[in-house]
């Protein structure tokens, strides 16, 4: 498993963090990027051939630069802030692990930073599985298919959504955002599991960080 928290303590939603917004802003960017360090390691530690090796490295420092960006911009609160750094850490994670099938998480046709007006939002999930595999929508916890973190209450209609496998998933969820206001960012998370034969055989995530505009 890989680190998704430092030394172990779980980040919490506590406001007794910071005397303003702006210092702990100033505090969680400087984390972003001591924590990506941690990430590079991983890289260094797994070995990988150059192309792919360099594929991650770039896509985690792509996200310290993109997350903080958003952090100074974006995040109008300790709450948003903190959104905004964890979607950034679990980002790093994702990219560090990497996509050994291809997978997408798409809001308006934007992939990973993304921008909805409140009310319901559409997110595309696709995904092919490798040569004699199939793909389907899997669970973030064991009852539990997508982990979220928002500023303000939102939720997805599960009603419809298949445990079928497929040789192509391109399905359309629909996220409950009724609740939240511009300047609101939701983070959000998107399992799919590669199966053969029946058999969960890989699976991944990714996560996804929306704006209200």
């Amino acid at each position: 498993m890989l680190p998704l928290d430092k030394d172990g303590v779980p980040y919490d939603e506590g406001s007794e963090k910071a005397s303003s917004v702006e210092d702990y802003k100033v505090t969680c960017m400087q984390f972003i990027k001591d924590i990506s360090n941690d990430y590079l390691a991983w890289v260094d530690y797994y070995k990988l051939p150059e192309q792919e090796d360099k594929k991650r490295r770039s896509s985690i420092q792509a996200i310290v630069e993109r997350t903080n960006d958003w952090i100074a911009k974006i995040a109008t609160t300790i709450k948003a802030v903190d959104v905004v750094m964890n979607d950034g850490i679990q980002k790093m994670a994702e990219n560090t692990a990497g996509y050994p099938f291809q997978m997408g998480v798409f809001v308006n046709n934007m992939p990973g930073y993304t921008l909805a007006k409140p009310g319901i939002i559409d997110i595309n999930v696709k995904a092919i599985g490798r040569q004699g595999c199939k793909v389907k929508l899997g669970y973030h916890q064991k009852d539990k298919r997508f982990l979220i973190s928002s500023t303000n209450p939102v939720d997805f209609d599960e009603s419809s959504i298949s445990n079928d496998d497929f040789e192509t998933l391109d399905v359309h969820l629909k996220l409950n955002a009724q609740n939240c206001q511009q300047r609101d960012v939701i983070s959000f998370t998107v399992i799919v599991a590669e199966t053969k034969d029946g058999q969960e055989q890989e699976r991944r995530g990714i996560t996804t960080i929306i704006h209200m505009g």
